[in-house]
């Protein structure tokens, strides 16, 4: 049974505090197909190329046993680029350029190979497309996680309501949990969006680990505190594709193995900020991911007693 992603595939341009880079591969599906392939291996990919990705490029994705057979390149055409400058901070960006490109046509396509897909993941995109992708699978995927963002609540309301009506588990950060909602606390903001649709609510708070809602219980997650952050750019893609793909290795949809899989999640994110791009991401392998989990449960392990 296939894990299925459906996001962007991407040239990024990016300056933080830490330096700046050329066009680098980035994406969406990029960042949560690689964090998802070093716990699952039956990971595919929906997406969109230009003719200027190359195969060296879609190559970093193969190397990691990711299919392919869903991403389309577009001959004669460019990728989609974004380009952003991030803030001391590094919680606020600026966007200095976005260029749709290929992505603004785009009609995604579902092989026959992909209709075996018990786990879906909707990266952000436009939820419309999010929507086609549900209508193109012959069965209902066993887990379908959603990520989606403010500019959606802005602009495709309707269409968001509805596919939230689909989904298993809803991935946002606070401010979007607030303004979906309408609510300042979060607490409160949970029990609106739940009603909504989804089972389960991640509410990403980057440098201050996350939230999860679900089966009438709340469970709060450590970020890893960390010396530098060099690269925030898809750490919220890392998160999803090591959450998702978590529950594709064990299976079993409980609270218990959900928050374990934010755990995971969270995990994968703290390596993606460590380099620009996908770097970090690329270089990992199951040992270095097991030790950083330890470090996760000992940063939220204590017992009360005398």
């Amino acid at each position: 049974m296939s894990l299925v992603i459906i996001g962007t595939i991407a040239y990024d341009a990016i300056e933080t505090p830490f330096g700046k880079t050329d066009k680098i591969v980035g994406g969406a599906a990029t960042f949560a197909g690689l964090a998802a392939s070093y716990l699952y291996h039956q990971v595919k990919l929906i997406g969109v190329v230009g003719e200027d990705f190359g195969d060296d490029n879609l190559n970093i994705l193969k190397s990691k046993g990711i299919d392919l057979d869903g991403v389309q390149v577009k001959k004669g055409e460019k990728s989609f680029f974004w380009s952003g400058k991030y803030h001391n901070d590094m919680n606020s960006r600026d966007t200095l350029a976005t260029e749709l490109n290929v992505l603004a046509d785009f009609d995604p396509i579902v092989p026959e190979s992909y209709q075996d897909c018990e786990y879906l993941l909707l990266g952000n995109l436009t939820p419309q497309v999010q929507q086609t992708t549900l209508d193109r699978l012959q069965h209902k995927p066993k887990l379908v996680v959603l990520d989606t963002m403010n500019f959606w609540m802005d602009i495709a309301w309707d269409d968001l309501m509805s596919v939230l009506k689909r989904v298993d588990v809803l991935t946002i950060n606070d401010a979007e949990a607030r303004q979906l909602s309408g609510e300042y606390s979060l607490v409160k903001a949970a029990e609106k969006i739940l009603q909504l649709g989804p089972k389960y609510l991640i509410i990403k708070k980057g440098e201050h680990g996350a939230l999860l809602f679900g089966d009438g219980g709340i469970f709060s997650a450590p970020a890893l505190p960390l010396a530098e952050v060099y690269d925030p750019t898809g750490a919220g893609d890392a998160f999803a594709g090591g959450f998702i793909g978590y529950l594709a290795k064990v299976g079993t949809l409980t609270f218990h193995n959900m928050k374990n899989a934010v755990i995971f999640g969270s995990a994968l994110a703290s390596f993606c900020v460590e380099k620009f791009g996908t770097e970090r991401l690329r270089e990992l392998d199951e040992n270095v991911i097991n030790q950083r989990i330890a470090q996760f449960t000992e940063l939220s392990k204590f017992e009360i007693g005398d």
